[in-house]
């Protein structure tokens, strides 16, 4: 089994040249990808505490580490497994026909051979992740995303085989069977998500004798990968991604290898196996860090890639107001949710706000805001909806919200409560805008679109009634930033717990 180490510029330093000569044994290496999120251009190592912070990612180091290990000699296949959108304003780029079809080319330039569609890559609609799959020169495999008459709707496969040095590999693709939970619903209409672990088995089954390598290249997340590793037969590894999870060596489950490699385009996961007769018997994996220090040789990606960001920076570099402190999504009170929550309200001139925490996806840091920053806290095409809501179904609202803890912040409105005798709560001084809730009375609401489509989950019921307007959320709070100049804290949800 060769042992290949890679120093920081990706050059092989060790291969053992007479390892090919050994009777009956293959080698391939698998290089993988998952949750690049538009991530083309290097960003800030964040989790490194040194000033200044190294810069890692991007896709032209992604282009030499794969190039770099092209050069070995040894077989390889490069996978993606999914969520190459959302994060960047390239994403909302169109290019050939589709937004986000830039990040598609230089796929095609670094030369990928197959890839898995996430949930983002649904975010903008069907019609677009079509044309993404239009734009790459390699396969979309997904084997359990059908539509209601049971065919392949995004031009995707349910597999692939593949040659490469001898050596025949199946791909089959799977997604997240909680899709419904993750795309806003105009996405998904018409759309079925099969169980991954029966759709698996059922192509497993049809590849097993004509394969020797079969590989899953999924997008549910690290835990989901060890339950299906568990429940299906005769699948070699699972190439996952969803999770983000890093994954500096294979996971070993019911016989199956699992690997991840982490996220926005920092590793470059590898995966060497060895075959004896064509059967594998050896595998060892690592991830490739893609650090941007020192020189660089200039591949066919870079140009591509600098005109992009060009664009970027024309478009997006405009400050549109400041923020005196930090405005982070995830603490107490979530404060960026607070305000991305009553800049809808604003918006839509409503009562009361609703925003899922999750769908803030970057802190905000003092100082000056640009469109650029905005755009990362809320990459997603999700537009501003009204709504009214009884006094009563807000109480429900809010008791569902004190016993399930849903990932969402409500503003405009304010109460106490306290668990009653018999384990119920019980609600005290509801008041909207600082008057008393009045049961009967209808109040508006704002929203976005995606979380009026996942009511049930984030409010515990259904709305039916809505009124959709042509702002998006981003353009939204856009315009509160601008409005203010300095950006300013927002109440959070109202919610005291009394004795």
């Amino acid at each position: 089994m060769p042992n290949l180490r890679f120093a920081p510029r990706f050059t092989c330093l060790l291969l053992l040249p007479a390892f090919l000569a050994v009777a009956g044994e293959h080698h391939l290496i698998i290089m993988h990808t998952n949750d690049m999120h538009a991530s083309f251009i290097p960003h800030e190592a964040t989790w490194i505490s040194s000033t200044p912070r190294p810069m890692i990612g991007g896709m032209v180091r992604l282009q030499e580490a794969v190039d770099s290990i092209r050069a070995t000699g040894v077989p390889t296949l490069l996978l993606d497994a999914g969520d190459v959108m959302t994060g960047n304003p390239i994403a909302e780029m169109e290019y050939r026909g589709a937004f986000g079809g830039a990040l598609f080319e230089m796929m095609n330039r670094i030369g990928y051979e197959v890839w898995c569609p996430g949930n983002h890559d649904l975010d903008i609609s069907q019609a677009n992740l079509r044309g993404l799959t239009e734009i790459a020169r390699f396969p979309t495999v997904c084997a359990n995303l059908v539509n209601d008459k049971g065919e392949y709707p995004v031009n995707n496969k349910p597999f692939v085989v593949l040659q490469q040095g001898g050596l025949r590999i199946g791909v089959i693709g799977l997604i997240s069977q909680e899709l419904y939970d993750l795309v806003s619903q105009k996405s998904l209409t018409g759309l079925k998500v099969l169980a991954p672990d029966e759709t698996a088995q059922r192509f497993i089954d049809e590849l097993r004798p004509k394969v020797d390598l079969i590989v899953l290249l999924t997008h549910e997340g690290a835990d989901e990968d060890k339950t299906l590793a568990k429940g299906v037969r005769g699948a070699d590894v699972i190439v996952g991604g969803h999770s983000h999870t890093r994954l500096r060596a294979p996971l070993l489950v019911n016989g199956v290898r699992i690997v991840q490699a982490g996220s926005n385009c920092e590793n470059l996961g590898v995966l060497e196996i060895t075959f004896a007769d064509n059967n594998p018997v050896a595998y060892s994996g690592q991830l490739v860090s893609l650090w941007t220090s020192g020189e660089r040789a200039a591949g066919s990606v870079k140009p591509f890639a600098d005109s992009m960001q060009q664009q970027i920076d024309r478009n997006f570099s405009e400050v549109i107001g400041t923020l005196s402190e930090n405005m982070p999504r995830e603490t107490s009170g979530n404060p960026l949710v607070a305000y991305v929550s009553e800049a809808q309200r604003e918006a839509a001139y409503a009562e009361i706000g609703f925003m899922n925490i999750h769908g803030a996806r970057k802190d905000l840091t003092a100082g000056k805001i640009t469109k650029r920053d905005l755009f990362e806290v809320l990459p997603f095409r999700n537009v501003l909806v009204t709504f009214q809501l009884t006094g009563a179904e807000l109480d429900s609202i809010l008791r569902y919200y004190v016993q399930k803890h849903p990932a969402i912040v409500v503003t405009g409105i304010a109460a106490r409560w306290k668990t009653g005798k018999n384990g119920d709560v019980e609600l005290r001084e509801e008041r909207v805008g600082g008057k008393p809730l009045e049961q009967q009375r209808s109040y508006i609401c704002a929203a976005s679109d995606f979380l009026v489509g996942e009511a049930e989950k984030y409010l515990g019921m259904r709305i039916t009634k809505t009124s959709v307007s042509e702002t998006t959320v981003y353009d939204a709070v856009e315009g509160v930033i601008r409005k203010e100049g300095t950006m300013k804290r927002k109440p959070g949800m109202q919610l005291e717990r009394v004795k």
